[in-house]
């Protein structure tokens, strides 16, 4: 049954409110509730039938809008997105992309973060799109870059930090911490500096960019998780790592200096390597040969030595056949190479004829002519 003007409202007459105090306000007056609802009967009253409002006609109006309001529960969760519901603000359960249902509001509410997208967060750097070119221009910023070394030495490092929302973690992310991406840069820059702090310049600049990375996403993770930010770290990649530009040309020079040095120091290990182990082969080839000869002259000795005693046996056995025969096998070995001519220098008749006493003997032997080139004929010596 609809209300009715009494004058006071449904707990009383007069101007009180429902404790029994009147209003205390000095400004505008809210619109009466009940002047609200009688209005609404009157245009209801007005839209349907006679005798149908006073029952069917406002149980159907409440059975509808009770409809109505249940079926706005219904909320679609994209893609790249988690939803996070709230009854009467607390956090109650995650749900995945999809169609999902909720509790009307203002039982139950849902947040839509973007948890499954991982954002880039670049410090040390700003990245403006370029409208004109159609591209990007970085510009360096120097308060986030410049870094102190453990070595007292200033290095210029721009990174970049690819994160995103932990899906376990949705609800630290929405209730723990009010700027999501400040705070992961802070931590970034921080974390940054204090491994940059602890290294020297020499080994940032050049061979250990990966290690400078797995430390920064570890201490990173680790700070992150003692906040409770629910933000899961990716990846962190160094984008630039120089000296600053005011000396970078002065540094260049230096490593320069120092890539020549161990340039030089390579060969020279290269040029030891080769003829080190050369000389200590000659050294032990010779120490081989010298090893050789003398075992060769021992053993020549020691056979020299026996048949020496060998031929002085027989020589006392036969003292003139033995001598007679030494004197055959040493004339056999000092005439058996060389070039000889026998002639017969008896009295006989005709005997010294055609010889005369001074004969050019090297010359009797015919000697080898060389080859001649190839279309010339070849002479031939003549002889005497």
């Amino acid at each position: 049954m609809p209300w009715k003007n009494q004058g006071g409202g449904p707990w009383g007459s007069g101007p009180k409110g429902p404790w029994g105090s009147g209003p205390q306000s000095s400004g505008p007056k809210p619109p009466d509730l009940e002047d609200l609802l009688r209005k609404g009967q009157d245009r209801l009253q007005s839209m349907l039938p006679g005798g149908f409002v006073s029952g069917m006609g406002i149980a159907l109006v409440l059975v509808v809008a009770l409809v109505i309001w249940g079926l706005s529960g219904f909320f679609r969760v994209q893609s790249e997105e988690l939803g996070v519901v709230l009854r009467f603000g607390k956090h109650v359960r995650t749900v995945q992309p999809g169609l999902n249902y909720h509790l009307p509001y203002p039982i139950e509410t849902v947040l839509l973060p973007k948890a499954l997208r991982v954002s880039t967060l670049s410090v040390g750097m700003s990245i403006m799109e370029d409208t004109g070119r159609r591209g990007r221009s970085i510009r360096d910023v120097p308060e986030e870059s410049l870094m102190l070394t453990g070595d007292e030495n200033i290095v210029d490092v721009d990174f970049t930090v690819l994160w995103r929302i932990k899906p376990d973690g949705v609800g630290n992310f929405l209730f723990n911490i009010q700027n999501p991406e400040g705070t992961v840069k802070a931590v970034a820059e921080s974390v940054m500096r204090e491994v940059v702090g602890r290294a020297n310049i020499q080994p940032i600049l050049t061979g250990a960019r990966t290690t400078t990375e797995t430390q920064v996403q570890e201490l990173m993770q680790k700070t992150l998780d003692g906040y409770s930010a629910g933000v899961l770290i990716q990846q962190v990649q160094l984008q630039k790592v120089d000296p600053p530009a005011q000396v970078i040309d002065a540094f260049r020079d230096v490593q320069a200096a120092q890539a020549d040095a161990q340039r030089l120091q390579n060969e020279a290990q290269t040029y030891t390597n080769r003829v080190v182990p050369d000389a200590r082969g000659r050294a032990a080839q010779i120490l081989q040969v010298a090893e050789g000869y003398r075992e060769q002259a021992i053993a020549e000795a020691k056979g020299q030595s026996a048949r020496f005693l060998k031929v002085y046996d027989e020589y006392k056995k036969a003292p003139d056949v033995t001598r007679q025969r030494i004197y055959l096998e040493t004339m056999e070995r000092i005439l058996g190479g060389a070039e000889k001519l026998v002639y017969d220098s008896g009295q006989g008749a005709g005997a010294s004829q055609g010889v005369v006493p001074y004969l050019p003997l090297n010359e009797l032997t015919p000697r080898r002519q060389p080859p001649a080139p190839s279309g010339q004929p070849q002479q031939s010596g003549s002889t005497r």
